[in-house]
C-alpha cells in the first residue's frame, strides 16, 4: 500500500515533518515515527494506513507503486534500480 521510503519523501516534498503529518492524517506521532522506521511496506492497522495514504492524497502526493504509471502530470519521485 504505501512503503515507508514514500512516506518519507512524501514529507519532504511537502515540506512537513511527522507531527504534521500525524495532524493531518488524525493519528499519533508514535504511530507515524513507527510506520517511518519501518523498513519496505508498512504494515499496521488499516484504517490507520488508510487515514495517512488519504492525507497525502488530499495534500497533493501521489503513491506510485512499482511498475504503476503516474496519473498526475505533477513533480514526483521514483525509485529505479540502480545501475
Amino acid at each position: 500500500m504505501i512503503t515507508s521510503a514514500q512516506m518519507r519523501a512524501a514529507r519532504a516534498l511537502l515540506g512537513i515533518d511527522q507531527r504534521q503529518l500525524a495532524a493531518l492524517a488524525g493519528v499519533s506521532l508514535p504511530t507515524i515515527q513507527r510506520m517511518e522506521g519501518s523498513e519496505g511496506t508498512v504494515r499496521g492497522v488499516v484504517d490507520t494506513l488508510e487515514k495517512v495514504v488519504s492525507a497525502l492524497d488530499e495534500a497533493g502526493i501521489e503513491l506510485i507503486g512499482e511498475h504503476r504509471p503516474s496519473e498526475g502530470t505533477g513533480r514526483g519521485v521514483r525509485l529505479k534500480q540502480p545501475r
